[in-house]
């Protein structure tokens, strides 16, 4: 819907090409894409492939967004290094868990960047795929292709924000700085007036109840109170990059839970149930529900489309920043995924990080920054070395390069116990994971 709805990238016709390794997932999104450009009077031509080659072949511009059988890998990521004693909460982005996450989507995403440095060579990748900083590290590390990640979490942050200041968030400018789903507002002013709003933040904060949205607010709350900085998106992903979090998440124990005495869901491939928080109730379902409560998205044309049928921009910044590149006006972008380039001192030049930009015809522009509270930079130097291990183990096809990384990650306690735990997630990953030898 973005992109129909952008006047600079329809200008004179426009190309789309939906790609998906799988066929049949391409023809509802098709159909429903060839109407909507009829709808909104674009001279669009949209095709779907299964070819790689093809389907980036002469692009200017290549979104992604990946993932396979996803809750299922999820849960494994989740529950296996707990197995072993290490106390990640989540399991997707940081801890063990988000290293072998990375590990299955790096493969495809660099496939696709491969394939673009052969077929489109100037063309940008727009990344939506998680884990975002690893994945555009790998990406911006290993080839050539101009890479983006794109993360709607900043726009949590600040709905945080807003709610404990009793400010609307329109109303509110801030400055994020970091790494994805662990970055930190360097300053919060007021959009109309300039005034600094930290001082009211670390009074309201003070005055509001500790049990309010726990799940969420917690662990933001002490970090706040610890650092100086208002941190975002909420304790569930900021979390992950942290041993002791675990006391500030207490849904950990629900999330994809099941019985190992009578529930072997790696042998039946029964999905446990996903849990984002305790803020949406999971634990207020009925006693003898007819059916496991399930993590259900609706169809995308309820996405895309308003309730009476009209199409209304999505809010994500991935498009914004394609219409700038295209002519439709400079914009400003609240965060970016990019090498760090100087934008944050202190952070090597080329480690991804989460900084705001603006965009135009020119191309991305990284806001420089300001330096970090020394304890939240040590914080994201230790995550970007473990990313850079990472993508060394990737290239290498090295288990003890990977090893490196799993053992400076703050929440692994054991050496044994790691090394069982990689090899016990190879085996139950390992169609999906490359070939990592030790």
């Amino acid at each position: 819907g973005d992109i129909l709805l952008s006047d600079a990238l329809c200008a004179g016709g426009i190309e789309l090409v939906l790609m998906d390794v799988v066929a049949d997932r391409l023809h509802a999104p098709l159909r429903f894409a060839q109407q909507l450009a009829t709808r909104l009077g674009r001279d669009a031509r949209i095709t779907a492939s299964t070819v790689m080659a093809d389907a980036v072949a002469g692009a200017t511009y290549v979104i992604t967004a990946i993932e396979v059988d996803r809750y299922y890998r999820w849960a494994q990521d989740f529950h296996i290094p707990r197995k072993y004693g290490f106390t990640q909460i989540y399991g997707e982005n940081g801890g063990p868990g988000g290293l072998f996450h990375a590990l299955r989507n790096m493969g495809p995403m660099l496939e696709i960047a491969r394939a673009m440095e052969q077929q489109c060579p100037d063309a940008w990748l727009v990344n939506y795929s998680n884990p975002e900083a690893k994945l555009v590290q790998a990406i911006s590390t290993l080839t050539s292709v101009k890479t983006v990640g794109m993360c709607h979490g900043v726009f949590m942050g600040r709905n945080q924000v807003s709610r404990l200041l009793q400010i609307p968030e329109e109303e509110i400018e801030t400055v994020p700085c970091g790494l994805n789903h662990f970055s930190w507002f360097q300053s919060i002013r007021h959009r109309a007036t300039g005034e600094d709003l930290y001082p009211l933040l670390r009074e309201r904060e003070r005055q509001a109840q500790w049990l309010a949205s726990w799940d969420e607010l917690a662990l933001n709350r002490i970090l706040f109170r610890t650092y100086g900085l208002w941190p975002y998106p909420g304790t569930n992903h900021a979390g992950e990059y942290l041993r002791w979090s675990n006391e500030f998440m207490a849904c950990t124990n629900l999330q994809y839970f099941y019985d190992p005495a009578s529930e072997h869901p790696w042998q039946t491939h029964e999905v446990p149930t996903f849990v984002y928080d305790l803020g949406g109730k999971p634990t207020e379902i009925p006693l003898f529900a007819a059916e496991q409560v399930k993590q259900v998205y609706p169809p995308f044309e309820k996405r895309v489309l308003d309730s009476d049928g009209t199409v209304s921009p999505s809010g994500e910044e991935g498009i914004q920043i394609l219409d700038a590149f295209a002519g439709g006006g400079r914009r400003a972008i609240a965060t970016v995924n990019v090498p760090n380039r100087g934008a944050i001192p202190d952070l090597p030049g080329d480690m991804v990080v989460e900084v705001p930009a603006v965009a135009d015809t020119d191309g991305l522009h990284v806001q420089q920054l300001e330096r970090l509270p020394t304890g939240i930079t040590a914080m994201l130097q230790l995550q970007g070395n473990i990313n850079r291990l990472l993508v060394e183990a990737y290239a290498e096809c090295s288990r003890r390069k990977l090893l490196q990384a799993v053992l400076i990650d703050p929440t692994v306690s054991t050496y044994a116990n790691a090394v069982a735990m990689i090899d016990e997630m190879f085996d139950l990953q390992k169609e999906l994971l490359p070939p990592l030898v030790w």
